[in-house]
């Protein structure tokens, strides 16, 4: 076993800005989804409509990966085991099925401003399931940060006294909101995996399922041109935005890619803003303050202590960094990201760190 106070390799330092520019990317273009939604469910029922979105991007990324197996550009990451499959299982049923459908349920009853302030529940309960029950570590900065991006998404939707006139109908929201940040922490676990792969299966088997509820309801199949629209929506806002996420799990953790994206519906609206020319309101621009010193605060983040690592055999995508110093053959190339079987040997150090998959250590 090795005790260091060594500095830490490059590769270390650098997989942290790659998390957190993977997660708002990821919010980016699900905000960017929101006007898009906006203007379809004029025309498409909301079930078949998210159905259309989690079809399309299981599609898109099926043959985005396919495409990559056969050029060699996908040989980078590591495919699903059998031992992950109950996870994904888990995440599909939890986020792809169980969410949307009680969200399409609860919006039915439920005024828009209400069903707004009721979806910000999906980062409060990403961040608890993460911090109590999957233990991620975090400290007043991390809490205060979240805690500005939560109340600047709870502002920015708000429009007045919520109506909870149909408590059935917001207890349903609340349910797609804590089924959707089950998801986000059964993915995490998986999240060393190649992560087109995950988005694609959940994409695939979630979408029928939902427009088949769709349409059980009464609801009917959009046009042709609707349809293509929903799909290129989903592929962009769900699909790609979904493989962004799941990177920056494996990099982050649930409860601060959960921070970082809690800014998409920020976004969303800076993008109506510039779209459907909405009225730039004081409370848009408070709510932009709060959720950037949220964001500032997470980024100036530094956790450091002496840890241990276990002895562990696994496959993920990688470089040579700190935790990566095995030997290869001269088939591969020096600083370029792989993957393939390796071994972590027992090792005690000390560097900055964040909850990625070589750090889900418990804290005091």
């Amino acid at each position: 076993m090795e005790v260091g106070g060594r500095p830490p390799v490059p590769g270390v330092v650098t997989a942290r800005p790659r998390g957190v520019l993977a997660a708002l990317a990821a919010a980016v273009l699900f905000g960017a989804s929101t006007p898009a939604a906006k203007a379809l469910l004029g025309s498409v029922h909301p079930t078949v409509l998210a159905g259309i979105f989690y079809l399309a991007s299981g599609i898109a990324l099926g043959g985005w990966r396919q495409v990559s197996r056969q050029s060699r550009a996908g040989a980078d990451e590591a495919p699903l085991r059998r031992g992950d499959l109950g996870w994904l299982a888990g995440a599909t049923v939890a986020g792809g099925i169980v969410g949307p459908i009680l969200l399409m349920l609860g919006l039915r009853a439920t005024p828009a401003a209400t069903a707004s302030l009721l979806l910000n529940l999906e980062g409060v309960f990403t961040v608890a399931l993460a911090w109590f029950a999957f233990r991620e570590n975090f400290d007043r900065r991390i809490l205060a940060g979240m805690g500005l991006i939560l109340l600047g998404g709870a502002l920015l939707s708000w429009s007045g006294a919520p109506n909870a006139s149909a408590p059935a109908a917001a207890l349903a929201i609340a349910g797609a909101c804590a089924a959707w940040a089950l998801d986000n922490n059964l993915t995490r676990r998986i999240s060393g995996s190649d992560p087109l792969q995950i988005a694609s299966i959940k994409g695939l088997v979630a979408g029928p399922v939902v427009i088949l509820a769709g349409l059980a309801a009464g609801a009917p199949l959009p046009g042709a041109s609707l349809l293509v629209a929903g799909a290129i929506t989903g592929a962009l806002g769900y699909g790609l935005s979904l493989r962004l996420f799941i990177v920056a799990l494996r990099h982050l953790g649930s409860a601060r890619t959960g921070a970082y994206f809690s800014v998409a519906p920020f976004l969303g609206a800076g993008l109506s803003v510039l779209v459907f020319r909405e009225a730039l309101t004081p409370q848009f621009v408070v709510a932009g303050l709060l959720m950037a010193a949220g964001v500032w605060l997470h980024l100036t983040e530094r956790h450091e202590h002496e840890h241990a690592h276990r002895r562990e055999v696994h496959e993920h995508r990688h470089t040579h960094d700190e935790h990566h110093a095995h030997a290869h053959g001269t088939d591969t190339v020096a600083g370029a990201d792989h993957s393939h079987w390796h071994v972590h040997e027992p090792l005690i150090h000390a560097h900055p760190h964040y909850p990625d998959i070589h750090h889900r250590h418990r804290h005091g």
